[in-house]
């Protein structure tokens, strides 16, 4: 199995309110890890994660509109560290990219809302994309919207024919204009469901 070298976040972003803010704090702290909290002159904090071989973290929390967010860039070597801060990531619903660095090749993970929409694997000229969302709610609401349509379509060119068949079966002028008004409607119709 390959050993992760470093773990990097690139623009992850983290929001969090006021009550989360200090669930972050208490789940910042564990045995290996202690927390320190600077205090900001525009009303943010950054919090900084030191494990005990000295390496930390910075999480520079800004105040915008109620909430405290956080954009995070930063490299971590120690996996500790780095298995914590993915759990607050997860945890508190992260959005932004997370390389998982190996010997040869990274994996690349896109996360929105604290979940895994996509997994690239980027070697030296290459990348292959392992994982991608699909929203299969959404295709098969998608496929529901065409069949429906479809439907449409069909009682649209029904009723073109019999109109034809109208057309074709009256003598008087003036129902066969009316006719040829409707077949404009239904054309026009026709042309937008088709699209």
């Amino acid at each position: 199995m390959a050993q992760r070298l470093a773990t990097e976040y690139v623009k992850a972003t983290l929001k969090l309110s006021e009550t989360q803010m200090k669930q972050f704090l208490q789940m910042a702290e564990d045995g290996q890890v202690h927390s320190r909290v600077k205090v900001l002159g525009n009303g943010g904090q950054d919090i900084v994660l030191v494990n005990h071989a000295g390496e930390e973290v910075h999480f520079p929390f800004h105040h915008r509109e109620g909430f405290y967010v956080c954009e995070l860039s930063c490299r971590l070597v120690n996996l500790h560290l780095a298995n914590l801060v993915r759990k607050l990531f997860l945890s508190f619903k992260g959005e932004g990219i997370v390389n998982r660095i190996y010997a040869g090749f990274t994996m690349s993970y896109v996360y929105f809302k604290g979940s895994v929409r996509k997994i690239v694997e980027v070697r030296e000229n290459q990348s292959q994309t392992v994982y991608q969302y699909k929203n299969t709610l959404q295709e098969m609401e998608d496929v529901f919207q065409m069949r429906k349509i479809e439907q449409q379509i069909t009682q649209v060119k029904k009723s073109v024919n019999g109109l034809l068949d109208l057309r074709n079966a009256t003598c008087s002028q003036e129902e066969i204009s009316k006719i040829d008004e409707q077949l404009r409607t239904h054309t026009v119709t026709l042309f937008a469901l088709e699209a």
